[in-house]
């Protein structure tokens, strides 16, 4: 079994702890605090994630004192800090100044200052301040015995639709099609409704009000360019973190299946990869549904770099954005937080330490609640993980090889999403990966969950459920894969496109036909309260949603369609 090192030689145990916003609070509190985190086990606090007014409250002139304080303190007490750059959340002072830093929105209007993670990728002006402000901080804490890790920002997300962005994707796309302006026409099938381009500057940026939406192409590209230029925020704003501390691990909190970012691309850049868990029970936490899908992220994040990863956010009760703020249920907190160190977590971290008195959050759950300190439910359970997670240190660096993967990729979301049919909502990619995890979930085997281009010898079974897009090399990888003796289960809708959302010339399925024996004629699509039998293995079996209409091509027929006009076709 595989033995990686830990977070950071100055933790190298299970991490306990989580976000702390100090500079809400006076330095009585920051002494209380620190007794209830010795109470609680906590060794670590993340500090400083929106703290950029608290640093720099006018242009260039910096409050510090504050900050160190902390970071003196947290040290003095054994414990050790994750230290955040505050991009997420710009000074008002610079907006007001600097207009152009805020992003734009589909509709063309600029936003107003305020909420977070609300600039302009492409603003340089933003580029130069975020790159200023890591620097100061890397300076000043770089030989601070408290900083364990950087945390880079705070939930990177949204797009951006300036003038800038717009300049920047034609770049991006002169780049891809290398200034062909003929391939790209190509590529997007732009003479449908006569959409050819003639010139780069025709371009506009897709998704927005009266604008293009119809081209899946580009539609496809925005997403990628999106994501990409969130990965070279990241890389920007990290690099003057890496020189002056490379020693320092860093990381990002990313947020589990989000769609904005692709996570794949992202993962070489980051050392550790961490994401915030805040999963709805409502009430019920014996039903198993939510608890597959947590663990199926889980997975994805350990499988990003093969090595274990960090909840690096969950709350102990409960989220105050959920429609329904019911509290966990005594127990389940408990319960998740096992459940991650289980699949590969180095700890068990919360958003938030102490509820805030104030602001949008002042509802959202906390180890700490308003007027409780120690003598809540909530932390009494905090505590109880606090003393269990030292008896499980032998766990650190572990990481459990798997012979099982399950293929979820974010282009080929970002695909079947945006496909005009076979339905147009409810086409559950997610959910039927989750759904084929399950499976293995339920018999105790372990499971990576990998993108669609990653490299497949070391498995015996490979699961790619949906896989509508199959980008370069990955049919001939799943190819070779089967050829070498691996098994390689799949599902309808699978093997529709190429990378730029064009139907294979041959149709459905035509660069893995020749692995799987069949040839893909239809697809029919069912109402959400219909469904389709199928007869197989003396039994009979409920198909909903989605059936391809599919002829064997050398394939053994072991379940067949009844019912419907196509009975007797193969169902599996």
């Amino acid at each position: 079994m595989p033995k990686h090192s830990p977070i950071s030689a100055k933790l190298p145990v299970l991490w306990h702890g989580g976000d702390y916003n100090p500079e809400q609070w006076s330095p009585e509190v920051w002494k209380q605090d620190i007794e209830l985190m010795n109470e609680a086990g906590v060794n670590v606090a993340t500090v400083g994630v929106f703290s950029w007014v608290s640093l720099e409250p006018s242009e260039g002139s910096y409050t510090f004192e504050w900050l160190d304080q902390i970071m003196d303190l947290l040290a003095k007490n054994g414990k050790v800090a994750v230290l955040a750059t505050p991009s997420a959340a710009p000074p008002a002072w610079m907006a007001k100044k600097y207009p152009e830093i805020l992003r734009v929105d589909a509709d063309g209007v600029r936003r107003k200052h305020g909420n977070r993670v609300n600039y302009n990728w492409a603003s340089p002006v933003y580029r130069e301040k975020v790159q200023g402000i890591a620097r100061v901080l890397a300076d000043r804490y770089a030989q601070h015995p408290a900083l364990a890790m950087w945390h880079v920002s705070n939930e990177y997300g949204g797009e951006d639709f300036s003038e800038q962005s717009r300049v920047a994707f034609v770049d991006w796309l002169k780049a891809r099609f290398d200034h062909d302006l003929n391939r790209l026409n190509t590529a997007y099938w732009s003479a449908f409704w006569g959409h050819t381009y003639t010139d780069w500057d025709e371009i506009e940026i897709p998704g927005q009000p009266y604008g293009e939406s119809s081209i899946h192409g580009l539609n496809l590209d925005w997403k990628r360019f999106s994501s990409d230029r969130i990965i070279e925020f990241f890389r920007l704003e990290s690099a003057p973190l890496r020189e002056i501390t490379p020693e320092i691990p860093i990381t990002t909190n990313l947020m589990g299946l989000y769609p904005v970012i692709d996570c794949a691309k992202i993962a070489p850049f980051v050392d550790v990869m961490t994401w915030d868990s805040y999963p709805a029970f409502n009430g019920r936490p014996s039903e198993p549904e939510m608890w597959v899908n947590i663990a199926f992220i889980h997975d994805l994040y350990r499988s990003f770099k093969q090595k274990p990863f960090l909840l690096i956010e969950s709350t102990p009760s409960s989220s105050n954005w959920y429609p329904v703020m019911q509290l966990k249920r005594p127990g389940t907190h408990e319960l998740e937080a096992m459940q991650a160190i289980a699949h590969g977590s180095e700890g068990v971290m919360y958003f938030q330490w102490r509820q805030s008195r104030g602001s949008q959050e002042k509802f959202h759950g906390a180890v700490v609640g308003h007027g409780t300190e120690n003598r809540s439910r909530v932390f009494k359970e905090v505590a109880r993980v606090g003393q269990e997670l030292p008896k499980l240190n032998d766990l650190v660096g572990i990481s459990d090889p798997s012979e099982v993967a399950v293929i979820y990729d974010w282009e080929n979301r970002w695909a079947v999403d945006d496909a005009v049919g076979p339905i147009l909502k409810g086409k559950n990619y997610a959910q039927t990966c989750t759904d084929h995890y399950r499976a293995f979930w339920e018999l105790g085997v372990p499971v990576d969950v990998i993108d669609s281009t990653r490299d497949l010898s070391s498995y015996k079974v490979v699961v790619a459920p949906m896989l509508y897009m199959l980008k370069p090399g990955v049919a001939e990888s799943l190819s070779a894969f089967v050829a070498n003796g691996g098994t390689l289960v799949s599902t309808y809708y699978t093997g529709y496109v190429n990378e730029s959302d064009l139907v294979f010339e041959d149709g459905y399925l035509a660069p893995l036909r020749h692995v799987f024996g069949i040839e893909v004629e239809e697809i029919d699509a069912f109402y959400p309260d219909e469904a389709f039998a199928i007869n197989g293995f003396d039994r009979k079996f409920h198909g909903h949603t989605l059936c391809e209409i599919v002829h064997p091509r050398g394939a053994e027929v072991l379940a067949t369609v009844s019912e419907v006009f196509y009975a007797g076709s193969p169902a599996l």
